[in-house]
């Protein structure tokens, strides 16, 4: 039986989402088409139907392209599999029993934190954390854990209005520009802190797991109880020593998975 005439498009596009995938930033068609040896129309076809579909996003102002959130969500689906399971589990059990908190997994699901896995201690807390759960991304500290290694433009394409700033208490960043100057401040520490904003009376502290690209693949995050004196304004804890046992989890599962820490010049902070 002959090759249908749609392999060779579908073979086209899947290249085009490869070569992205490599890419630390979003790049211009023209670069696109001549990194795959593809005609400027094929690769504008190409990009039309990708960006219909939801796996490729465009930056009119940069007039570049890069991956969409479909292509986050599918990336999530492959991670709610086996293998990052089943290697953090026993890291995250390893990190409660240290800590005494409740340690857990979270992945981003195009601009929301997804939980994979959640480890308690003997007698924990109640949570609006748990394996299946979806909270803003931009509230979570796994989230922006995750959001702080991200390039720039990666970002602006998450979060592109007020509607992807919903809010759970008062605390959190509202904006766009409120949020790039958190996950600033957030990368240059090493760790990403959540005092009360997903739910008042909690924080908790995260880091990032890298890939073999040094893309952060997930985070790691502990929660603790703490209350400030004024539920509107912060207390401005950053528990470095709880970071201390958050971040080295995360090192740990970022090695056995295979992956490395990027320089911190190699991302484009929020």
């Amino acid at each position: 039986m002959g090759e249908s005439s749609d392999v060779p498009g579908l073979r086209r596009g899947l290249q085009v989402l490869g070569l992205l995938a490599r890419r630390a930033v979003p790049i211009p068609a023209a670069a696109i088409a001549r990194d795959l040896g593809l005609p400027r129309s094929t690769t504008y076809h190409l990009l039309n139907e990708l960006l219909a579909a939801g796996y490729v996003t465009h930056l009119p102002a940069e007039r570049t392209y890069g991956l969409g959130i479909a292509a986050f969500e599918l990336g999530s689906a492959y991670l709610r599999h086996d293998p990052l399971e089943r290697v953090a589990a026993p890291l995250l059990r390893n990190l409660v029993d240290t800590v005494g908190h409740t340690a857990h997994l979270g992945i981003l699901h195009g601009n929301e934190s997804l939980y994979l896995i959640e480890q308690r201690p003997p007698r924990p807390q109640t949570l609006v954390t748990d394996v299946g759960v979806r909270l803003p991304a931009h509230l979570t500290a796994t989230g922006r854990a995750m959001l702080a290694q991200l390039p720039r433009p990666h970002v602006g394409a998450l979060f592109p209005g007020p509607a992807a700033f919903p809010m759970r208490t008062p605390r959190g960043p509202r904006t766009l520009a409120q949020l790039r100057r958190l996950l600033r401040l957030e990368a240059d520490r090493g760790w990403s802190v959540e005092d009360g904003y997903v739910t008042s009376g909690f924080a908790t502290v995260a880091a990032a797991v890298f890939d073999h690209g040094g893309r952060p693949l997930a985070a790691v995050g502990v929660t603790i109880r703490h209350h400030c004196p004024d539920e509107s304004t912060e207390c401005g804890g950053t528990w470095p020593e709880l970071a201390a046992q958050v971040e080295s989890t995360a090192a740990t599962l970022t090695a056995t998975l295979g992956g490395r820490r990027p320089p911190a010049t190699a991302t484009g902070r929020g």
